[in-house]
């Protein structure tokens, strides 16, 4: 049996079409194989509010224009229809949470108000000269491997800064943007950025995510995680359409075996060292 994939976005993210019905993914999962499926939506913010770092920091029009609130009525009222229709799976509710330690209050008052199975933490954008920018637009102000490093930083200060999530979602998020091509990024360079990360998380007891939809992880970025005290691996496609749910991940198993860890006590649970 597959892993759960625990990294989803159906139309309630802002990022997705009309063909993200959560209706479909559940489909899709039973078809593949899956045993569950965290819907964890987008929830991102255009300003900062009381309490948050980001208060009176300008925004990149670029990155949050596009970004819209998160129905939380609505989207749990989707779950609690998919759970009722799909008894035979698993389905976990949740939220990807941008730059949590700069809006902590505002995304504590969604989090901490809502039924959310599974946090994720992501790292999309970061404060650069008194803004906030997507984290590729580095590439265009630096040379590309400060841009990664500076980018690593930040990371380092989400992990240290926010307590909100229990799985660290793509880590090197802006390698998909790599400007001579996803392909061609080699992590071995940034070792010492990666460990640096790795054991940050990994001294906070959270998981780490091997995300599909980005260039895989090496089996080496993985055995860095166990190295550097890692226990636990989540699986994520970061489907954005129902058929790229579970995409890549008998892959993804390959390079998670390869690098020490097993299945957990049942389907459902992460992967342990």
């Amino acid at each position: 049996m597959l892993p759960a994939d625990n990294h989803v976005h159906t139309v309630w993210s802002y990022d997705t079409s009309g063909a993200a019905r959560m209706e479909w993914y559940c489909e899709r999962a039973l078809e593949i194989g899956l045993p569950s499926l965290a819907f964890t939506e987008h929830l991102e913010f255009t300003d900062g509010g009381d309490g948050d770092k980001a208060t009176g920091i300008a925004t990149d029009a670029r990155w949050w224009g596009r970004i819209r609130p998160l129905d939380v009525t609505g989207y749990l009222a989707n779950i609690a229809d998919c759970r009722e229709r799909f008894p035979q799976l698993r389905i976990l509710s949740g939220v990807e949470a941008g730059e949590s330690h700069l809006f902590a209050a505002s995304a504590e008052k969604i989090v901490g108000g809502g039924d959310f199975d599974r946090i994720l933490g992501s790292l999309h954008a970061v404060p650069y000269n008194g803004r906030i920018i997507a984290a590729d637009a580095l590439f265009g102000l630096m040379g590309h491997d400060e841009a990664m490093r500076y980018y690593f930083a930040e990371l380092v200060r989400l992990i240290e800064g926010s307590d909100l999530f229990q799985v660290l979602a793509h880590l090197d998020f802006p390698r998909r943007y790599w400007p001579k091509g996803p392909h061609l990024y080699t992590e071995a360079p940034f070792e010492e950025e990666y460990r640096t990360a790795l054991r940050a998380l990994a001294g906070t007891g959270r998981v780490l995510e091997l995300n599909t939809k980005s260039p895989l992880a090496s089996v080496d970025l993985i055995r860095w995680w166990r190295e550097e005290g890692g226990t636990a691996v989540s699986f994520g496609s970061d489907a954005h359409t129902p058929e790229r749910v579970g995409g890549r991940f008998k892959l993804a198993v390959d390079i998670v075996e390869q690098a020490g860890f097993r299945p957990g006590k049942d389907p459902f649970d992460f992967w342990r060292a």
